[in-house]
């Protein structure tokens, strides 16, 4: 008996900053459970790279679209292209986003208008856009890649955990405007996951205490944010919506 609570077949989802890390491994998954995938970033050589290993040895289509999230024309541009080549998007995946470290009295404007450009108003502009597809549909999945740093912090990460906390307001109230229109809106939160962003920041000594703060002692691997977003993408999530799903290894299981 064949189960289809994760069958993607037929829909189609967009992944921005899926050339690499969570959201080339999250466009995989998509693809092994049968949806066609567009993928973003500002880097048409790792977006080239990264099609061929997300449709490796599979039947799904995967294309590419150049796209830099700070710039609104660039964002307004990738909903046209999207689509014009799909006529809906059914799973949008809003990954990309940037941290710039500041203690709060060293925030500079730059960093802070930079932040919350990506982090946060170039998701409001693309969902803005490709949900009205969805609504004639009558069907549609909106995730955004909020952080741990979304309902925790760590020194310095003032606009970056701003921006993340935003996301999941913004998705409790996209929930309640899109959930008549069978539309779920929902955040997930990554803890400790072995990117390029947190090992470029990082110390030595705070990748350590990263990983000692999660249940399992241990840095995530980009696949294992694959199944949690299947999870949110298709059928097996229909009636979770407005929530933030952790994905954290055990970290805020610990209650000091």
């Amino acid at each position: 008996m064949q189960c289809d609570l994760f069958n993607l077949k037929g829909r189609c989802a967009l992944v921005t900053g899926g050339s690499r890390g969570l959201g080339k491994a999250m466009a995989r998954g998509f693809a092994e459970c049968g949806a066609d995938v567009m993928i973003t970033s500002r880097h048409e050589e790792e977006l080239q790279a990264a099609v061929r290993e997300i449709a490796d040895g599979l039947d799904a289509e995967v294309r590419y679209a150049v796209a830099d999230m700070s710039e609104r024309g660039q964002v307004d541009a990738l909903a046209t292209a999207v689509l014009d080549a799909y006529g809906t998007v059914d799973i949008l995946v809003n990954n990309a986003g940037v941290n710039m470290p500041q203690p709060i009295d060293e925030v500079t404007d730059e960093a802070w208008d930079r932040v919350l450009e990506i982090n946060l108003t170039s998701i409001m502009r693309l969902t803005r856009a490709l949900v009205p597809a969805m609504k004639k549909q009558r069907w549609g999945r909106v995730i955004h890649i909020s952080s741990v740093l979304g309902v925790g912090s760590k020194p310095a990460r003032n606009a970056y955990s701003a921006s993340k906390a935003a996301l999941l307001g913004l998705a409790k109230a996209s929930a309640l405007d899109l959930g008549p229109f069978g539309i779920t809106v929902n955040c997930i939160g990554p803890g400790p996951f072995l990117t390029d962003m947190p090992m470029t920041l990082l110390s030595e000594a705070e990748k350590e205490e990263f990983s000692n703060a999660t249940a399992l002692k241990r840095w995530g691997q980009p696949r294992e944010l694959a199944g949690p977003a299947l999870l949110l993408a298709s059928e097996a999530g229909s009636y979770i919506t407005g929530e933030m799903l952790l994905v954290d290894g055990g970290a805020f299981a610990r209650a000091l």
